[in-house]
């Protein structure tokens, strides 16, 4: 079995003690964008699993689309990053 060598670490550990693996992230090909696949990428972004570029680059996702989901998580938490939640959390 072939398995291609990505740029940065295979594997990192969190602020919780668990571990987080590049497998942990959501499929490259991910076009419905529930709240856990997007903290799932945040997360791998703010542990250094992957880079914000690599991120942006892999999903598909503008540099203000993924400002967006970690001002979200940021002010919010989880929550945050329910499509439903969007307008009750919008700053007037």
């Amino acid at each position: 079995m072939y398995m291609r060598k990505e740029s940065g670490p295979a594997s990192v550990t969190l602020p919780d003690g668990s571990i987080m693996t590049r497998s942990d992230l959501p499929d490259r090909n991910t076009r419905r964008w529930v709240a856990s696949r997007k903290a799932a990428v945040v997360k791998g972004v703010m542990s250094g699993l992957i880079s914000e570029e690599e991120a942006c680059r892999w999903y598909g996702l503008s540099e203000e689309e993924f400002a967006s989901w970690l001002s979200a998580i940021e002010s919010h938490g989880l929550k945050g990053l329910k499509a439903t939640k969007l307008q009750e959390y919008r700053q007037p």
